[in-house]
C-alpha cells in the first residue's frame, strides 16, 4: 500500500458505529433530496445481466465477472454499472420528458486496484433522465450538474448540523473541458491537470471525456455506447483528508443514433451494432436521455472525512493494506 495516502496523524471523528448510524443518515437525506430536485423515481434494478442483450457497461474493457445458470442454459454477467440498462427501462416504464428514474446499484469490479478510493465492490445510485432530442447540449448538461451540486450542498450542511463536520464546498461549482484543463497545465498527465485544478477551484465538473485531445491522447477512457464523448463529465471535489482530487460522479448526455455510430467506428467496437440494445438504440427506438452514477461510499467518505472507503464500506483486502490502516488508526470495516 502506498504510504503517503494514509495521512498522518489521522483520526476520524466518528467511531465505527457512530460512522454507521451516520452513513445511512446521510444517504437517506441525499437520496432523497436527489430524487425531488431532478424528478426522480426509484425502481428496482438488476445484479446480473445476459451479455447478449448488450445492455451491460463494457467500461474501458474491463471483463465482468459471470457465472452460469444451468435452468436456462446461459452464463450471466454481474452488472458493472446500470448506464444502458436504465435507458431500456425509462422505455418499458414509459416515463415521460423531464422525468426519470434511479436506482441503488452494486457491481463488482474484480480488476480495480484496491486502495484508499477503489474497491472490489461498487455501489451507486444510477440515475437517467428523459429529454427531448433539442436538448441535447451542454447547457442542459450544465443545468442539470447545477441542480445536482445543490444536493451536495445541502447535504454538507446535513451533516454539519447533525455531526458538526466544516463545510468546506464552493458556492459554484467550476466548469471546464478536458482541453482547455491541458491548454492549461500541457505539462502535466491527466491526474496531475486534475490535481491542479482542484485545488484551485474545489469543486470542479470537467467535461468532453472519451475523445482525442490536441496531444493525441485521451484525458480517460470511456464506453462508446452510453455517453456523447462531446457531452459528458465528472464532478471532481477535493479531499482534504487524502489532499488529491475524489471523483463522485460520472454522467453525460447519452449518444443518439449519429453519436453511437460514429463512436462505435472510433473504438473499432461495431461488432456491437447488432446486440439488442444498440439495434434499438440505432433504430431510434429508445428516448433521449442524461444519466450518471453517484459513487455511494464515496459521498460517505467525503462528507464524514474519511481515509479509506474500506471505513465506510464492508470489504476485502489484503493483509498488509489492514496492518497498515490499523497502525495508521484507519479502521477498515
Amino acid at each position: 500500500m502506498d504510504k503517503r495516502i494514509i495521512p498522518k496523524g489521522y483520526k476520524s471523528g466518528l467511531g465505527t458505529l457512530e460512522t454507521q448510524v451516520a452513513i445511512k443518515e446521510l444517504k437517506d437525506y441525499f437520496e432523497s433530496n436527489l430524487s425531488k430536485v431532478m424528478n426522480l423515481t426509484r425502481v428496482s434494478s438488476p445484479l446480473f445481466v445476459l451479455p447478449n442483450t448488450g445492455a451491460n457497461d463494457n467500461l474501458n474493457g474491463e471483463k465482468a465477472v459471470s457465472f452460469d445458470i444451468p435452468f436456462i442454459g446461459e452464463t450471466a454477467e454481474v452488472v458493472q454499472s446500470l448506464a444502458k440498462w436504465k435507458r431500456l427501462a425509462l422505455k418499458k416504464y414509459g416515463i415521460p420528458v423531464e422525468s426519470g428514474i434511479y436506482t441503488d446499484m452494486n457491481a463488482i469490479r474484480k480488476n480495480e486496484e484496491l486502495d484508499n478510493l477503489h474497491s472490489v465492490y461498487v455501489d451507486q445510485w444510477d440515475w437517467e433522465f428523459v429529454i427531448e432530442k433539442s436538448d441535447r447540449s451542454i447547457e442542459k448538461l450544465k443545468e442539470i450538474v447545477e441542480k445536482i451540486y445543490r444536493v451536495f450542498k445541502e447535504t454538507e450542511r446535513f451533516v454539519y448540523i447533525k455531526y458538526g463536520i466544516e463545510p468546506i464546498l464552493p458556492d459554484d461549482i467550476h466548469f471546464i473541458s478536458s482541453q482547455e484543463l491541458l491548454d492549461l497545465y500541457p505539462e502535466l498527465d491527466p491526474k496531475e491537470r486534475e490535481t491542479a485544478i482542484i485545488k484551485q477551484k474545489g469543486a470542479v465538473f470537467l467535461t468532453k471525456i472519451g475523445g482525442l485531445l490536441s496531444n493525441g491522447e485521451k484525458h480517460d477512457g470511456r464506453s462508446p455506447d452510453y455517453d456523447d464523448w462531446e457531452l459528458n463529465g465528472d464532478i471532481l471535489f477535493y479531499n482534504p483528508v487524502l489532499d488529491e482530487v475524489l471523483e463522485l460522479s460520472s454522467m453525460g448526455v447519452r449518444v443518439d443514433e449519429e453519436a453511437l455510430d460514429r463512436q462505435l467506428t472510433i473504438a473499432d467496437c461495431d461488432d456491437r451494432r447488432e446486440l439488442d440494445y444498440h439495434r434499438k438504440l440505432l433504430a431510434g427506438e429508445l428516448p433521449y436521455t442524461v444519466g450518471g452514477g453517484i459513487g455511494q461510499s464515496r459521498i460517505c467518505m467525503y462528507f464524514l472525512r474519511k481515509a479509506h472507503i474500506g471505513e465506510v464500506q464492508v470489504g476485502v483486502w489484503p493483509e498488509d493494506m489492514l496492518d497498515e490502516c490499523l497502525k495508521a488508526g484507519v479502521r477498515l470495516l
